[in-house]
């Protein structure tokens, strides 16, 4: 029986329900853990192709996590790489607009606050809340996505947002 799954997945028709099952998720996974800047897109893709290279090692059963693994390790392996490009690189970046000096260096503190807070969140928190507010899944949705129940996930959500709105209270948001 063990045999006939390692096949199986090499079957195109098999690898493309595989694919059709998983590559949202997986996209969804990436972009909320590491964000738009690492490319999450392209790191689904390059690993279902390393799947698909290694179709016969990979059991039915076990693509999922597989994938999941893969493409977290490509995520992180390009988070190294990138630290070593700004390491080696001086970035100056002019912005010229109309907003008072004052309203950019606030917006400015703003954000990098905010990613601050957003990345100190734990993970599952931080996962479940972009889910519900980026994405605008439902929580049942997210429960089945995390395989965890509706009331976890109304947790996650409500205490990522309950630390966000305590630690960026000081800044006056309307």
């Amino acid at each position: 029986m063990a045999k006939e799954l390692h096949k199986n997945i090499c079957e195109e028709s098999v690898f493309s329900g595989i694919y059709n099952k998983y590559s949202k998720d997986l996209y969804d996974f990436l972009y909320y853990k590491y964000g738009e800047k690492f490319n999450p897109e392209d790191k689904a893709q390059e690993a279902f192709v390393t799947l698909w290279n290694q179709c016969k090692q990979v059991t039915l059963s076990k693509a999922k996590s597989y994938l999941f693994t893969v493409a977290n390790n490509m995520m992180l392996n390009e988070i190294k790489h990138q630290k070593v490009v700004l390491k080696h690189a001086e970035l100056k970046l002019s912005r010229q607009s109309v907003e008072t000096p004052q309203f950019v260096l606030e917006e400015k503190e703003y954000l990098e606050r905010y990613q601050k807070v957003l990345s100190k969140i734990p993970e599952d928190q931080r996962v479940a809340f972009m889910l519900s507010k980026v994405e605008g899944k439902k929580h049942a949705e997210i429960a089945e996505m995390l395989g965890v129940t509706k009331k976890v996930v109304e947790y996650r959500i409500y205490s990522a947002f309950d630390t966000l709105k305590k630690e960026l209270e000081h800044f006056k948001i309307k």
